[in-house]
């Protein structure tokens, strides 16, 4: 067998593969002697079947899956002992004359390579790290939803502000006629809320779909009608009120205390609005390193400038998937997922060049962490060390869940790398700035 290499430019190349018949025949044979031994054929004893004949009627097809399996354990140990960084698979030149009834095989395979190139990590403009802080409007606001999660439901006969109607929307010429509960709070418009509050129990209302709730999302929600129509929907309503409830939230308490965060953990109002905040802050600080780690992604990928053998790219994605892309739909593919494979080719350099890597231990302690996380949700905060590495342990024996940890793991790892080693500022915010700055 003979393998060489040709170098078309800095990121194609082509591979050839020459297999000669003494490379394959002794794997034939054997094959073809092994269902000797086994074919079942009218005429014959087992065993006894003319090699001539098995070869007749089996001979091409062990062929091929011989030469195609040596072709393919060649191609890949080539690639490795060469150390080839590749990008996606070899890709099979076509022959239209190809002959299986021939002793010698020559075989062609386009590969894609991936690019050289310089990254310095040194940016001198730094980028900012976000802290996200709890101020005290979205504490009052979790207090408050915590009172209204574990308050009490009383009924009453006569809408005031802040209760909650059960009712029917109907329109007849629209075809509305919808079972349906909302707040008072909830309706956007003066006339609208006028028209409701006072009014009782078993009552009719005329409202009008014109700033009846903050959205046409809401609206369609409210009024069991899609989106679009609720976009366009100017009509008069008339709401019959089933029922109406005042939510009273619960005291600050011993009692709440301990329903909410568990017998004896906080013991007043001043704890409580302390561990929310805490707690907050400690979710708001995964937001502000995803952000980073987003932000960070941005710079690396604009600090390059380097090519992929894109026509390469669009020609193998054409072969993936069960359904097949056309050469436009693959292009397509190509330049939505340019940016992305740009990253991954950056994130490996860093993690070779830095001996980054995730271990079992990592993985294992991910696991722990999580499932104690978990546990705690339920009230089970101290299980034992050795029931939590069994279940650790079982979690990771499912394939998908280790990837999914693994890549979790690196991406925690690279975070904590740029942190060391690149210019960054931190800013502290609140969560509203927070949304503010970045996503507007």
């Amino acid at each position: 067998m003979d393998i060489s290499l040709e170098n078309k430019d800095a990121l194609n190349a082509v591979v050839k593969v020459d297999i000669a018949k003494e490379d394959y025949s002794e794997k034939v044979d054997g094959v073809l002697n092994n269902y000797r031994k086994t074919a079942n054929i009218p005429g014959f004893r087992k065993g006894m079947v003319p090699k001539g004949m098995i070869k007749k009627q089996y001979g091409q097809a062990v062929l091929v899956d011989e030469v195609n399996r040596l072709l393919q354990d060649s191609l890949n140990n080539y690639i490795a002992e060469q150390k080839l960084d590749i990008l996606g698979n070899p890709l099979p030149v076509q022959q239209d004359n190809f002959d299986w009834n021939a002793e010698n095989y020559s075989f062609e395979f386009e590969l894609g390579l991936a690019p050289e190139f310089e990254l310095s990590l040194d940016n001198k403009e730094p980028i900012t790290h976000y802290i996200v802080t709890a101020d005290e409007e979205m504490i009052d606001n979790q207090v408050k939803m915590i009172q209204k999660q574990y308050g009490k439901i009383v009924s009453q006969n006569e809408v005031k502000e802040g209760y909650t109607i059960e009712g029917v929307f109907h329109n007849e010429e629209e075809g509305i006629e919808h079972n349906t509960s909302f707040n008072i709070d909830e309706v956007d418009g003066k006339t609208n809320a006028k028209q409701i509050l006072g009014a009782k129990t078993g009552e009719q209302v005329t409202v009008k779909t014109n700033k009846l709730f903050k959205d046409d999302e809401t609206l369609a929600s409210k009024l069991g009608v899609d989106a679009e129509k609720a976009e366009d929907l100017k009509v008069e309503l008339t709401l019959t009120i089933n029922e109406i409830n005042e939510n009273i939230p619960a005291e600050l308490n011993q009692e709440l205390f301990d329903k909410y965060f568990g017998e004896g953990e906080i013991t007043s109002e001043k704890e409580m609005r302390e561990k929310i905040a805490k707690d907050s802050e400690q979710t708001f600080a995964q937001q502000g390193d995803q952000q980073l780690l987003n932000d960070i992604t941005e710079h690396l990928i604009g600090s390059v400038d380097f090519e992929l053998p894109s026509e390469f790219l669009v020609k193998w994605l054409q072969t993936q998937g069960e359904q097949k892309m056309t050469e436009e739909e693959a292009r397509e593919e190509f330049e939505n997922s340019k940016k992305g494979l740009k990253y991954q080719l950056i994130e490996g350099k860093i993690i070779k060049a830095n001996d980054l890597e995730v271990s079992q231990e990592d993985l294992k302690s991910m696991a722990i962490d999580r499932i104690k996380a978990q546990m705690a949700q339920f009230g089970q905060a101290n299980l034992p060390d050795d029931q939590l590495e069994d279940i650790a342990m079982r979690v990771l024996s499912n394939q998908d869940e280790a990837r999914k940890m693994a890549e979790q793991a690196m991406s925690q790892k690279l975070l904590d790398f740029y942190k060391e080693k690149m210019n960054l500022k931190e800013e502290k915010v609140t969560y509203k700035e927070f949304i503010d700055k970045v996503y507007k």
